[in-house]
């Protein structure tokens, strides 16, 4: 069944309130949207790595 005002019950994944995938269903508000700070966050920390700046040198 689908989601409406006909619908005895719903479920709100926690990935969609989250805004942890690109898409999201017409009836989920996301109320974050974490798949973009999580891309951010893994395409900087590749850079880091890739540059040599992490991990960072002992003592450092």
């Amino acid at each position: 069944m689908l989601a409406g005002p006909h619908c005895d019950g719903q479920i709100l994944v926690t990935a969609d309130l989250l805004g942890l995938s690109s898409w999201r269903p017409s009836f989920a508000k996301a109320y974050a949207d974490l798949h973009g700070t999580i891309i951010e966050a893994v395409q900087s920390y590749a850079k880091e790595v890739k540059a040599h700046e992490f991990p960072p040198s002992e003592g450092a």
